[in-house]
């Protein structure tokens, strides 16, 4: 074969002889199959920031009305939120009823980023384990999954809970901006104050991301199976979404309430120390219900409004990226694919011989597969 013996000056007789089905696509495959992972993982990190900042700027006074009332004694109701968010605009403007929100994005683009590429990843971690690549996981690997997503993507960003929460509860005289609590924090009450409220919150999210994850791909298969249709319209991904924020928020809200307490302790005057002793005290001075579901009725509405926006949004950008690389308005491959078409034949250059006849000698490309 001509590539064969031409490895020494191979350019010459390649340039002559050198057919499509002669070039030795060995290692190609995998190499594409890396480049290929690596537009997953870019395409899943970009959908899941863009996700979580459209889904809590919408329900931003609304969280921060819950917050507040987590971490206060004052009783909940609708007419007292109501009252607290009418007082809000009065004394301090539309706008204050975001106050944090910037503190929230910068929280949130890196956590829902994580959260949405770690998810991406562990489905298909998980379905290569259990034999279903490719195909819908059972139900205990799609619990894990989301999981294991929430878990992830926790313990990178949690000390910027810790800060939003804070400017959330307090004035604007308190804290100017987001690293003015991140110093006040670290010289008035130490380094590992970023860190209160971090058991409750990892043991919080075990089973709200996993509910969360699990009901919203639960729904989409059942739908699939039932419809024949294998993509839902949006505002089915919308109610699919809604239910799973109400399952998921449902399940693991005494422990958002605890978490709230420890990580706002430092300006309410408590000294919640402990999980169980954090609990006790709310119990004993509140009750239970309306100590430990504080504001449940209120992130019933928030809660499955921003997880239904969030998982929808997630869903639409993915679908909207891989039909941009199928037309060919996003390269499919990049650049790394010319650096081992070259290395197939010689050091240096032998002629415009495109990409995708390199990587895929019978003829192109095919299309990206689904993310």
């Amino acid at each position: 074969m001509i590539v064969g013996a031409g490895m020494g000056n191979g350019v010459q007789e390649g340039r002559g002889g050198l057919t499509q089905g002669e070039v030795l696509p060995r290692h190609a495959p995998s190499q594409a199959e890396g480049i290929k992972q690596s537009h997953s993982v870019i395409s899943s990190l970009f959908s899941g920031a863009l996700a979580g900042a459209v889904a809590k700027t919408s329900v931003a006074p609304l969280d921060r009305t819950k917050i507040i009332f987590q971490v206060s004694s004052n009783r909940f109701s609708a007419k007292e939120a109501y009252r607290l968010i009418y007082h809000t605009y009065r004394k301090d403007g539309f706008f204050s009823l975001w106050r944090g929100n910037s503190a929230t994005m910068v929280r949130v683009i890196p956590y829902a980023a994580i959260q949405f590429c770690a998810h991406e990843q562990y489905k298909r971690l998980l379905g290569g384990y259990y034999g279903f690549q490719g195909k819908a996981l059972p139900p205990f690997p799609r619990f894990l999954a989301g999981s294991l997503a929430g878990t992830t993507a926790t313990m990178l960003t949690y000390p910027l809970d810790m800060v939003r929460a804070r400017m959330a509860v307090t004035p604007k005289e308190m804290y100017s901006n987001i690293l003015h609590v991140f110093v006040r924090i670290s010289r008035e009450e130490g380094l590992k104050t970023l860190y209160r409220g971090f058991a409750p919150t990892i043991l919080g999210v075990i089973p709200y991301a996993g509910l969360s994850f699990f009901t919203y791909e639960t729904l989409k298969k059942l739908h699939t199976e039932n419809s024949g249709r294998a993509h839902p319209y949006s505002y089915e991904r919308l109610a699919f979404g809604a239910c799973a924020g109400l399952i998921g928020q449902s399940a693991s809200y005494p422990l958002d309430v605890v978490r709230r307490r420890m990580q706002t302790a430092g300006v309410t005057g408590h000294t919640y120390g402990t999980i169980a002793g954090t609990m006790r005290e709310i119990v004993a001075e509140e009750g239970l219900v309306r100590g430990l579901y504080k504001g449940l009725s209120m992130n019933w509405v928030k809660g499955p409004i921003a997880v239904g926006i969030s998982f929808t949004t997630f869903d639409l950008l993915q679908i909207l990226q891989r039909k941009l690389r199928q037309r060919g308005y996003v390269q499919r491959y990049g650049g790394q694919c010319g650096v081992v078409g070259r290395s197939l034949v010689s050091g240096r250059g032998s002629g415009p011989l495109q990409q995708t006849q390199l990587l895929y000698p019978e003829g192109g490309a095919p299309a990206h597969p689904a993310v």
